[in-house]
């Protein structure tokens, strides 16, 4: 190991609660994108991150997103050129600052964007962070920013002398809908990147890092089956015609066939089989179906799901549609006995390998098309998407962050999948080519957009380490 990269890891070590007081600093701003309420706490989220990149010596801008008409949340953009000797990849590292909503506060333990440091306990969690965006993004997009201050500080390298462009998002936690344009309207900020790393996903567990080398794809839907032009009494229509709630529900309930396979002709295209040796590799993770059920109140037998996959393969190499909201008629207090002029259900798809988003909401709404009762009609929106993203575990910059974690953690990360889509990722892939690395520090108990989020200071501790080591391994690489 070169010397300057043992004095950047104890420069980490020594000013690791330095580190945790800046944190707490940005986890301060309300940074809610989804509520117009927030928008100038979302702006000065991004300036803080602004500010610090800066500092370290990167190229900054705050840039705007969105019309002239609707106005987005601000978007920060970094670049450092890497040194005169530096010959690796292009890194382009993506993080967001936004985050959810607190609600409901009355289960929060303490103010959501009051940062506390509470102590671990015997069998629970470690010593940690406590407040709303300390996971979810704040907390793992810091873990890289202490890497490049401990470069710049150690070497004066920005950047630790690595090639980098950093965009940090403030919409990611509201759809990312001003995303795409912006990188369609700044290409040449971007034309040149070879890989993307982004940490903002978990590990296997407590000392079990892991890297995340795909990610499934999203088709979010509303479809609304309009029957009668009114609402009806149930007593004088009831038998006489077909209630919308009714032929919603038949007509969804079509959506598998007995093997819980989807039945939309075309679905399957552009999926793989998972391949001999990822399902002998996840095998030996020791996932247990049956705990992961019990910590949600549910007993072994209701692993269910595709025929001829585990849960775990179901979740990181298959695709599904599930319904996420149903509605229609009268939801309030009491009874009220009408039969309703419509009904609307909200559908998702989570796509894998090669499954095109806006092809699949086309074949969901020709098969729905197909099943349109009498007289009824449909209207079919098509909400948001994002692409699937797979990174082959050869690539020689996925070998680097292995090399990186194995270093910083003493141990051998686990190659994973993530059934949860991030959509920043297939976009950069199906518009600019980029692949990317999922290098993240969360825990499966961290409460991710629930009350009492958090962050563990040893994921915080790991993730800047690994981040210091990956700038090691990149200055290592000589070809892209």
């Amino acid at each position: 190991m070169p010397p300057h990269v043992d004095r950047v890891l104890k420069f980490l070590a020594d000013e690791e609660t330095a580190s945790l007081q800046r944190l707490d600093e940005w986890l301060r701003i309300p940074s809610i994108s989804t509520d117009p309420h927030y928008a100038v706490d979302c702006k000065r989220a991004a300036q803080w991150a602004a500010d610090y990149l800066k500092d370290c010596g990167f190229a900054t801008e705050v840039l705007p997103t969105g019309t002239a008409d609707k106005h987005g949340h601000p978007l920060v953009m970094a670049h450092c050129p890497g040194s005169p000797d530096y010959r690796g990849p292009h890194v382009l590292f993506y993080g967001h600052y936004d985050v959810q909503p607190v609600d409901p506060i009355d289960l929060w333990e303490s103010p959501p964007f009051e940062p506390v440091i509470r102590e671990g306990k015997p069998g629970g969690p470690g010593r940690r962070i406590v407040a709303r965006g300390a996971v979810d993004d704040k907390g793992q997009v810091m873990t890289f920013l202490e890497a490049v201050r401990a470069y710049r500080h150690v070497t004066d390298l920005v950047g630790g002398g690595v090639k980098f462009t950093v965009m940090l998002e403030g919409e990611e936690e509201s759809g990312s809908t001003n995303l795409e344009p912006f990188v369609k309207a700044h290409l040449a900020k971007f034309k040149d990147c070879d890989v993307c790393l982004i940490s903002d996903t978990g590990m296997l567990g407590r000392g079990q890092p892991a890297i995340t080398y795909g990610v499934r794809g999203l088709a979010y839907t509303e479809i609304t089956l309009h029957g009668p032009n009114q609402d009806l009494h149930s007593g004088l229509w009831g038998g006489r015609m077909l209630n919308p709630n009714t032929a919603l529900v038949q007509i969804l309930s079509q959506l598998w066939d007995s093997n819980r396979r989807v039945t939309i002709p075309g679905f399957y295209e552009g999926c793989p089989e998972p391949s001999a040796d990822e399902r002998a590799a996840w095998s030996k993770l020791g996932f247990n179906s049956a705990e992961a059920l019990a910590k949600i109140g549910l007993p072994p037998a209701a692993d269910v799901g595709e025929a001829g996959y585990t849960a775990m393969e179901r979740e990181w190499a298959r695709p599904t549609a599930e319904i996420n909201g149903i509605y229609g008629g009268y939801t309030g207090a009491g009874a009220k006995t009408v039969i309703p002029a419509h009904a609307t259900a909200k559908v998702s798809f989570r796509l894998v390998a090669d499954q095109q988003p806006d092809k699949t909401v086309s074949l969901f709404f020709n098969w729905l098309r197909e099943r349109t009762p009498p007289g009824f009609c449909w209207d079919l929106k098509d909400l948001h998407g994002g692409f699937p993203a797979t990174l082959p575990t050869d690539s020689v910059h996925l070998q680097a962050a292995r090399r990186a974690l194995k270093r910083a953690a003493s141990v051998d990360p686990a190659m994973i999948k993530s059934g949860g889509s991030i959509p920043v990722a297939g976009m950069l892939k199906s518009m600019l080519g980029i692949s990317t690395i999922f290098m993240g520090f969360g825990l499966d108990d961290d409460r991710v957009h629930s009350p009492n989020e958090k962050f563990e200071i040893d994921c915080f501790r790991l993730g800047a380490r690994s981040h210091a080591l990956l700038i090691d391994e990149l200055r290592a690489l000589q070809d892209r």
